[in-house]
């Protein structure tokens, strides 16, 4: 019998999936515990539907995604900050004030955990990089002057 899980169920498969099982299994096993859903033709419909939707929304995802990446890519986000002598700042310059920046400057929302930078203590250009998709990331500079 073709059943639709609603659960995960271990040995068997995740929430979502259609799989075979046998007659018994599914009537005394899945079906009283609303594990799954038998296969007819209005829960296939719903399967097809929702599995679309979802392959949409990461399209949509990506798209966007490609499209802040090619927005930053290559570009300098501008950063002013007080030092003290000899040009060494007082603390550091982190991911969280370069995303700041970034949404200002270019109108791009990008998670502080997804910047990779390295330890920024002085005045100076720096190379750093922000993941947007899985696979999709854009290389930029990160310029640190005296305000």
């Amino acid at each position: 019998m073709k059943v639709i899980l609603t659960q995960d169920v271990k040995n068997l498969g995740k929430k979502g999936e259609m799989v075979t099982t046998t007659d018994g299994y599914a009537r005394n096993f899945l079906f009283p515990r609303k594990l799954a859903t038998e296969a007819n033709a209005q829960a296939m419909t719903e399967l097809k539907n929702r599995e679309d939707s979802q392959n949409h929304k990461i399209k949509v995802e990506k798209e966007a995604a490609t499209a802040a990446a090619e927005k930053l890519s290559g570009k300098t986000v501008k950063i002013t900050a007080k030092a003290g002598q000899g040009g060494r700042l007082f603390g550091s310059v982190t991911a969280k004030e370069v995303a700041e920046t970034i949404k200002k400057d270019f109108g791009i929302t990008v998670d502080k955990r997804k910047i990779t930078v390295s330890d920024i203590k002085t005045f100076g250009t720096y190379q750093a990089q922000a993941k947007f998709y899985q696979g999709i990331t854009a290389d930029f500079s990160v310029m640190v002057s005296e305000s």
